[in-house]
């Protein structure tokens, strides 16, 4: 009997059950809820289900004296100056888990540049390149990235911790993950997951907006067709664009080059095998690896925090501002054009492809069942995705 009692306390002491706190356990349940959401909701599931589980496997915990499967303390002693493991993968490699060692990936700009070259193959830049105003509005829309900013400064987070948090306005995952895995990877976790969740939430968060600040004849207006853009200018825009913005921003060379390589593959005629891999095989496997690395980081000590519900709340100002600044900037261009554009269309340049671009129309039909905004709503839409890799490109530069 004494036999058994021993082995029994054993396996409790030797288990994960013995370690578990508070924390661990809120963790887990949150991210139960994250997998309803991806699974039975469908909220930006691709990604949200791995960041999900990733957030379960890290929050597990383990008995002392094994090898954690997402390590924060390898981590620690990799972002500290001075010390013996600062920036040092192959210790990372050595002595890491299985999470530590997809988290690379991560922490060294790989996996978001790669989900940019399936994004970029997949993106058609014919809507934008016809009606060139797209690019201001695209422009415009990214104006809630730096109103977060500077809340988030008064608020009391670093600067480099207040850019990370204004880059959720640009409603563009990859660029998230991307600068705040070098300005603030201790806030990875709750960046991701209010960047994602308010991108899955563009049809119930731009709707209420954008009816507040048009009125009914603005979106009634009905625009005449886009011009054909010949294959010429689709093959040269990747490449001058690549030239200039790396030129004049070249932290953001990683995102941009590898967006506009993808796009090359996909306009050049003579890359179609290259083009459906980066959107198709490519694309899927590194969406498991981001997600799941991602959601390693939410390591309950450290994501239970006010700072979190903080970053919840600044992101959903940055997405609202950054909307409000294209519906803003549309307004007046419709004025301007003596009422030949819809200023539905400037919501669109927040870079959620092609969600957002999909909402314009759905509020321009409502108002005008006749009324057919979803190409020229993609225009502003994909110059939001060079607009927020620049606005991060610019951050970056700034604060590295």
């Amino acid at each position: 009997m004494e036999i058994i009692v021993d082995t029994l306390q054993g396996i409790w002491i030797n288990s994960g059950f013995a370690e578990m706190t508070w924390q661990s356990a809120v963790m887990i349940v949150l991210a139960c809820v994250l997998l309803y959401l991806g699974i039975v909701k469908k909220f930006e599931p691709l990604l949200l289900v791995g960041i999900a589980f990733g957030m379960l496997l890290t929050n597990l915990p383990t008995p002392e004296g094994t090898t954690a499967i997402y390590n924060p303390a390898l981590w620690d002693e990799f972002m500290t100056e001075g010390s013996q493991y600062y920036h040092s993968y192959g210790h990372i490699l050595a002595n890491g888990g299985f999470l530590d060692i997809l988290y690379i990936g991560v922490k060294a700009g790989i996996y978001p540049s790669l989900i940019f070259l399936g994004v970029g193959a997949m993106t058609d830049f014919g809507p934008m390149l016809s009606n060139p105003k797209s690019f201001l509005l695209g422009a415009a829309a990214q104006f809630g990235v730096y109103f977060a900013f500077l809340l988030a400064i008064f608020l009391g987070f670093t600067g480099a911790e207040a850019a990370s948090i204004g880059i959720i306005g640009g409603a563009d995952g990859p660029t998230a993950i991307f600068l705040t895995s070098k300005l603030a990877p201790q806030l990875l976790g709750a960046i991701a997951i209010a960047a994602y969740s308010y991108m899955a939430l563009i049809p119930l968060i731009q709707p209420p907006i954008m009816r507040l600040l048009t009125t009914k004849k603005e979106r009634e207006v009905k625009m005449e067709q886009l011009r054909p853009v010949s294959k010429r200018e689709k093959i040269v825009f990747p490449i001058v664009v690549t030239i200039f913005t790396v030129l004049l921003l070249p932290s953001v060379a990683p995102l941009l080059g590898c967006l506009m390589l993808g796009n090359l593959f996909r306009e050049c005629g003579v890359t179609e095998r290259l083009s459906d891999t980066a959107q198709n095989a490519l694309m899927n496997i590194v969406t498991i690896f981001l997600g799941i690395s991602v959601g390693a980081t939410t390591v309950g000590a450290n994501f239970l925090s006010l700072s979190t519900i903080k970053i919840i709340i600044l992101g959903l100002v940055a997405f609202a501002f950054s909307t409000v600044g294209g519906l803003l900037l549309g307004k007046l261009m419709c004025k301007l054009s003596g009422g030949k554009i819809n200023p539905l269309i400037g919501s669109a340049g927040v870079s959620a492809v092609p969600m957002a671009a999909r909402v314009s129309q759905v509020e321009g039909q409502k108002a005008n069942p006749s009324n057919f905004l979803l190409m020229h709503a993609m225009g502003p839409n994909v110059a939001g995705v060079i607009g927020s890799a620049v606005a991060a490109g610019f951050l970056l530069t700034i604060f590295s």
